[in-house]
């Protein structure tokens, strides 16, 4: 296969609206699939102090040419200021699930 994949990670305080956004991405065919885990725990530190929060989380399976899309489009769904957005590269896996990534996302 030409095409290699990647799995990009969004976080969210609201389950939701992570689902909804999950749902335009892949209608879009920006995503293949996202698959949700939640309650998640996250700490971070944001205008200068420590924070503590829930979230959910997506891990996101599409081609790696198509991540700027992805980004870009999380950008505009999103509701944080800064969204965590993390595209991570997939070294191996299922050939069958590769390709059908590869199938149902579109070309950049």
């Amino acid at each position: 296969m030409d095409e290699e994949c990647c799995e990009i990670v969004v976080t969210d305080a609201d389950a939701g609206r992570l689902t909804a956004l999950t749902r335009t991405l892949v209608e879009e065919r920006l995503v293949a699939c996202g698959q949700h885990v939640a309650p998640v725990r996250s700490v971070f530190r944001w205008d200068g102090a420590v924070q503590e929060e829930t979230e959910a989380r997506v891990a996101l399976h599409t081609r790696r040419s198509l991540v700027d899309a992805v980004v870009a489009r999380v950008g505009e769904l999103h509701d944080y200021e800064v969204p965590c957005v993390l595209a991570l590269p997939v070294v191996g896996g299922n050939p069958a699930y590769l390709r059908w990534i590869v199938e149902e996302t579109r070309e950049p």
